[in-house]
Parts: structure tokens; C-alpha cells; sequence
């Protein structure tokens, strides 16, 4: 029996070391197939034509909409360099090139999107040449992007800007700057509540203090419900700051110190009393 395990690990020690020679002593070409490396230079080849032929549908895709850009497209690319500080270069070449460019023509349609919205902000991007970091990741760097949204998918950390319709009627290029209003909500690291307080409180509510035409009601501001109206938007402001402030931990409750009071609690009447 011994002897059968003696041969039998002579056997195993035997196939080990020619393994270890076979892996060692020959090199990796020798080990894989041609046809392997034939295979890996065509893949390669084609993802290089891929990333060749998206590219050129890209630039196509943009000169196709950039063929488009009529007054009313103008309009907005207007609003948005005056209030973004960009060229309007800049914000065209943005537009075009953006994902959700067809948002834009359904805004303009006849009883289309009430809203659209476009978010400047810090957005991680991959640096073309970055190379992987020893976990695998990649050096992101944190770099301002103005993008249109739908405001439900991506996080708001920055600065909104939107058009809103004021009727269902097509936008044309004569009507476009009666027909849409455009504003902006600066939400500056991420501090929504203070951003919207000012945008209230700054914006809103002056403008619509100071507004002579409020349609239907002849008696303007002295009408009762416009009165009553504008009341509960103060308060709302109001209410908002107040919660702003208590979520930054402005308002703090003084602590009590307790050992005072019960330091003489000798027994269950005692506490009962305290109580």
C-alpha cells in the first residue's frame, strides 16, 4: 500500500512539473492558435470602422438639424447665451448635438410640451486618454455641461433654465417671444429650497406685485382674490424659509441638563412626582 502511494504521488509530481514546463518554457504564440490572433486584429479593425461610421452619422445627424435652426430655434439659443454666459456658437453647436434635440420640435408643435427645460451643471467626463486606475476605474473630472432634460431623470446640483408656453398654439418664429417665457432657477450645490425661495421670492412675487394685466379681473390688484392670492404666496415663502432653515440646523433646541433634576430620585414616588 505504501508503495502504491509512493508511485502514485511520483505520477502526480511527474505531470506537475511537465505543466509547469509546458507554460513556462513555451511562449504564449506558440500556445494559442493563429486563428486567435487573426480574430482579435479583425475585431479591432471593425470596432475602429464602428466608431469611424458613428461618428460620421453623428456629424451628419447635427448638420441635418442645424439646417433647421430657424427663429425660432434662435430665440432660444438667444435666452439661453444671455443667461448661461455663453456664445451662442457655443449653445447652437450644444443643441444640435444633444440626445434629446426632438424635444425641441415638441415644444414648438401645436398643443405640445408645456415645458422645456435645459440643466447647466458639473457632470462627470471621461477623459478621452484617461487610463484605468488599479481598480479598474477611470480618472472622471467634474466639468460644466448644459443639456436638455425632461428635470426626471438626471440630479439638479446647478443652474435651470426653461421656456414654458403660455398657450397651445404653434410656435412660429413671429409669435415665439408672446407665446414662450423663459426664466431661470439657480440651485447652486444642490440647495433646491434656497434656490427656490429666492426664485420667489426675488422674482415671482415682485413681478406679479408690480403686473398691471391680470386678464379676466378688471379690478387688478385690488381684487379681493388677487389680494388673497398673493398673501398665500408671501406665506408660502414664508413657511419655505422657515423649513430651510431648520433642515441647515439653524434653529438648535438648547440642551437641558438633566442630572439636576433627577440627582434626588430615591424611589417610585419620587419619579412618580418628577412626572
Amino acid at each position: 500500500t505504501e508503495s502504491k502511494y509512493r508511485r502514485h504521488g511520483e505520477s502526480l509530481k511527474t505531470r506537475s512539473t511537465e505543466l509547469g514546463s509546458a507554460v513556462t518554457g513555451s511562449s504564449l504564440t506558440t500556445a494559442l492558435p493563429a486563428s486567435f490572433f487573426s480574430t482579435v486584429r479583425r475585431s479591432i479593425v471593425l470596432s475602429s470602422e464602428s466608431r469611424k461610421e458613428l461618428a460620421k452619422q453623428a456629424e451628419v445627424t447635427k448638420e441635418e438639424r442645424r439646417a433647421q435652426i430657424d427663429g425660432r430655434h434662435r430665440y432660444l439659443i438667444s435666452r439661453l447665451a444671455d443667461g448661461i454666459d455663453l456664445s451662442e456658437q457655443q449653445v447652437e453647436e450644444i443643441i444640435i448635438s444633444d440626445d434629446k434635440f426632438q424635444l425641441i420640435e415638441q415644444f414648438f408643435a401645436p398643443s405640445g410640451l408645456k415645458k422645456l427645460l435645459f440643466f447647466y451643471q458639473d457632470v462627470l467626463q471621461q477623459k478621452s486618454n484617461a487610463s484605468l486606475r488599479p481598480d479598474g476605474s477611470t480618472n472622471n473630472l467634474p466639468q460644466k455641461k448644459l443639456f436638455i432634460t425632461m428635470g426626471s431623470t438626471e440630479d439638479f446640483t446647478g443652474t435651470c433654465a426653461f421656456f414654458l408656453r403660455t398657450s397651445d398654439e404653434v410656435i412660429t418664429a413671429s409669435n415665439v417671444s408672446q407665446e414662450v417665457n423663459f426664466g431661470m432657477f439657480d440651485c447652486t450645490d444642490g440647495n433646491i429650497l434656497q434656490g427656490l425661495e429666492f426664485f420667489l421670492s426675488q422674482i415671482m412675487i415682485p413681478a406679479l406685485k408690480s403686473q398691471q394685466n391680470w386678464g379676466a379681473v378688471k379690478e387688478g390688484l385690488k381684487n379681493s382674490q388677487i389680494q388673497e392670492f398673493l398673501y398665500a404666496v408671501d406665506k408660502f415663502v414664508s413657511t419655505l424659509s422657515s423649513s430651510r432653515q431648520n433642515i441647515e440646523d439653524k434653529i438648535q433646541l438648547t440642551k437641558v441638563d438633566i442630572d439636576v433634576y433627577v440627582r434626588n430620585l430615591q424611589n417610585p414616588s419620587d419619579y412618580i412626582t418628577a412626572g
